[in-house]
């Protein structure tokens, strides 16, 4: 099996594993995310610009999150947790969110006045949208990882809704 798949797989498995696990629980046992309860982290229009792309191995090239338009420059926690850390990496200004149960989010390019430690509930005001990295302007990037292995993010906003196919062309 290629790297890639490998990956991929684990990728995948990791994810199931966390929503199954959300599922069997009740709410109160459940830790943050599983689908469902997580919140798009920008308000109004859902625009992806840029989505995840899995590497083909650990350190290779790849999209390690989505860019998503962020209009009003504000972003919202998408769920639950504890700031694990805000400050700037390289060029960028970032923040990250430990929602528990191995899953961690980070954004950037975001400014934030939040402190680590500081505990934030799904849709609080988490920072905003400032300059620097790869996501284009007007974009902030969110990554997740679950137990340390980045996976698409948007596995946790819910399932994706079937493609219905509609007659192209009219007989002829």
């Amino acid at each position: 099996m290629s790297a890639h798949l490998t990956l991929r797989a684990r990728s995948l498995a990791v994810i199931a594993l966390v929503v199954a696990h959300s599922l069997l629980l009740g709410p109160e046992e459940a830790p943050a995310g599983g689908g469902s309860d997580w919140q798009w982290p920008v308000a109004g229009a859902r625009t992806v610009v840029e989505p995840f792309v899995a590497p083909a191995h650990d350190y290779g090239p790849g999209h390690r999150g989505i860019d998503i338009a962020a209009p009003d420059g504000e972003v919202r926690a998408p769920a639950s947790g504890i700031v694990a850390f805000v400050g700037t990496v390289v060029d960028r200004p970032l923040i990250t969110i430990d929602h528990g149960g191995g899953l961690v989010t980070t954004f950037e390019p975001v400014a934030s006045r939040l402190r680590a430690g500081d505990a934030v509930t799904a849709g609080d005001a988490i920072g905003t949208v400032a300059s620097g990295g790869h996501a284009p302007s007007g974009a902030v990037h969110m990554g997740l990882r679950v137990h340390g292995v980045y996976v698409d993010p948007m596995a946790m906003f819910g399932p994706v809704e079937r493609a219905i196919l509609l007659p192209c062309c009219a007989p002829l």
